[in-house]
């Protein structure tokens, strides 16, 4: 029997009692392709998964509260659509903008509805996450304009390729963004305005925002570790040439700091190089198995 199921679309909650019968409601009163809801309760002390049974929804459980990124990859793992859409079930997506993501559906493999102006965001939740689009623009040679946002559209053929990258945190946005823009799939970015979320965040500024730096870093590394290594040789490379112009114009000499600095350079550089060939070789190895697959 053929799967009758376009969409499936995954809410991840914990202690959402408040916000879920209405998120929930607002999406059967659109008019969508057969789908299926998929709440994912991540271990909630509250009615949460009680609620969306009762509006409907196909209810995933975890025993205790895992983390945000491992209630999506549950909702992954189950669904059973041709596409997935994420949506956080605090109340802060519209679901009324579920259309425009659709509409991009045809011409891209990813589309993320972007936060823009005008959009309900605290002031330091902006500048962190500009800092973040700015630094995976840089890594990506891509404009990204909202690393971190929640609501996003993908295939699960490839949603079941990247789950195991994605961590069981809230930074599985940027992985999934980083990993996508690094192995040449197309993103797209669709404007939208979101509102701030019912209750107490739980994403930390200070704990949460030094995750969101490292998975940077790593899946950066991961794809594209030249865009990290150069930048840090470059330094130790300009660190041992002022520290040489300075001994030099008043010792006359050439100090072991700045033979240090060199070194280093050109160490960090040869690593960033071999490191460079083992991400193509992993692409090549992975690109190759999707074409078996979709063979």
């Amino acid at each position: 029997m053929a799967n009758s199921i376009e969409l499936s679309i995954i809410i991840p909650v914990f202690n959402e009692a408040e916000n879920l019968a209405e998120v929930i409601g607002k999406i059967h009163s659109l008019n969508l392709p057969p789908l299926e809801i998929i709440v994912v309760d991540d271990g909630s002390t509250d009615d949460s998964a009680e609620i969306a049974m009762g509006a409907g929804a196909n209810v995933v459980r975890h025993p205790y509260n895992i983390g945000n990124g491992a209630a999506v990859k549950s909702g992954m793992r189950a669904a059973k659509g041709r596409l997935i859409l994420l949506l956080d079930g605090d109340g802060q997506h519209k679901p009324e903008d579920i259309p425009k993501l659709l509409a991009e559906a045809a011409n891209y493999h990813m589309v993320v509805g972007a936060r823009g102006k005008g959009s309900k965001l605290r002031f330091h939740r902006y500048v962190a996450n500009t800092v973040y689009n700015l630094l995976a623009s840089y890594v990506t040679q891509f404009k990204v304009q909202d690393l971190t946002s929640g609501f996003r559209l993908l295939s699960r053929r490839d949603a079941v390729r990247f789950i195991d990258l994605l961590p069981n945190t809230f930074s599985y946005p940027t992985t999934l963004t980083l990993a996508f823009l690094r192995s040449g799939l197309t993103v797209k970015y669709v404007p939208i305005q979101s509102l701030y979320r019912s209750g107490q965040s739980k994403i930390s500024l200070v704990t949460d925002g030094i995750r969101f730096l490292l998975i940077i870093t790593k899946i950066a590394t991961l794809f594209s570790p030249f865009r990290v290594f150069l930048p840090v040789s470059l330094f130790f490379f300009l660190a041992g040439m002022a520290n040489y112009a300075y001994t030099y114009f008043t010792e006359n000499r050439f100090t072991n700091m700045s033979v240090f600095a060199f070194t280093t350079a050109v160490i960090i550089f040869m690593l960033g190089l071999i490191s460079e060939q083992i991400a193509l070789l992993r692409m090549e190895r992975q690109q190759s198995g999707r074409r078996f697959d979709d063979g």
